[in-house]
């Protein structure tokens, strides 16, 4: 991995937050796609079956930013810490999911445990590279909370409804993605 000057990393990172923070007040995540670089690949696990992967700019904008996005309008993503490693050019960025929709006693529904991305910065303002986590069973209990409760937006009712021939856009049984979530990351070897 290529080095970069901290404070370069540090901009890119302040974009990334700008352009999350107006996509999450517009309902409209795609302006983030012009932070990715045309070959930049983008995924994550959902469980012990099913992982994510966008590859390329267009998919990323069409699956990742759009399909996958569709009906959290009115939830944020509150980065609570941010670490970088100017050395090898990549950031580890820790959120929480929060929605807009609250319980009975005024609580925001909020997936628990540690969520993150993971970005390998190529230069020029753009991710190349992105690897987010969650826990998929606090976000599937949530979810399942929130259904029970009536709580779900609209545009979360609709998203559900919808009917797929196999698996959603983008998504693959583990171990099938054109592009494994570990492809391009060797083992850290200090000393």
């Amino acid at each position: 991995m290529p080095s970069f000057p901290r404070s370069e990393l540090e901009a890119m990172m302040q974009r990334w937050l700008e352009v999350n923070r107006i996509a999450e007040e517009r309902l409209d995540w795609s302006g983030l796609a012009d932070l990715y670089t045309d070959d930049a690949t983008y995924g994550w696990n959902v469980g012990a079956n099913d992982e994510f992967m966008a590859v390329g700019r267009e998919q990323i904008l069409e699956y990742a930013l759009g399909y996958e996005m569709e009906g959290l309008g009115g939830w944020t993503y509150p980065y609570m810490r941010i670490l970088i490693d100017d050395a090898q050019g990549e950031i580890l960025g820790l959120w929480k999911q929060v929605a807009d929709a609250t319980r009975p006693d005024g609580t925001h529904y909020e997936i628990a445990g540690l969520g993150g991305s993971w970005f390998r910065y190529a230069g020029d303002f753009k991710w190349s590279w992105q690897r987010d986590f969650f826990d998929v069973g606090n976000a599937t209990a949530t979810y399942i909370e929130m259904i029970q409760a009536d709580a779900l937006s609209e545009g979360m009712k609709a998203r559900l409804g919808k009917s797929h021939d196999g698996r959603p856009p983008g998504h693959y049984p583990v171990g099938q993605a054109p592009v494994g979530l570990w492809d391009g990351v060797e083992p850290t070897q200090l000393g």
